[in-house]
């Protein structure tokens, strides 16, 4: 088993579950209370709903690919389709990480989860 993919996935589940409960109640609720969220189609619960479910895909997501960790962690020896799937991933995470560090200047917690998915 290789250990540093099993732990990747544990991370990764953990980064999308608090990413769904901190953002809930941290950004989505006081944001849908707030007066300042532009209306699509003149209704603004079309756009807190868009948000809302926009924010929870990410989480899903991390989640799948939480289990494609887990997946690859029970290999003892990575073939080359193994390993460019991984790569892919890899460099998926890595572009996270530079779209958190710009976006955010380096604010965000997140660009030091992404940067950790190097394989």
């Amino acid at each position: 088993m290789n250990i540093y993919l099993f732990v990747s996935g544990i991370l990764t589940i953990l980064l999308s579950i608090a990413h769904s409960i901190i953002g809930e109640v941290l950004i989505l609720i006081p944001m849908q209370k707030s007066a300042g969220i532009p209306a699509v189609r003149a209704r603004i619960h079309t756009t807190t709903r868009t948000l809302r479910f926009t924010w929870h895909i990410t989480s899903v997501l991390g989640i799948g690919i939480a289990f494609l960790l887990f997946h690859y962690a029970k290999f003892v020896a990575l073939t080359p389709e193994h390993i460019y799937v991984l790569t892919v991933l890899s460099a998926t995470f890595f572009a996270s990480f530079v779209v958190a560090v710009i976006g955010s200047r380096a604010r965000h917690a997140s660009w030091g989860e992404f940067l950790s998915y190097q394989y």
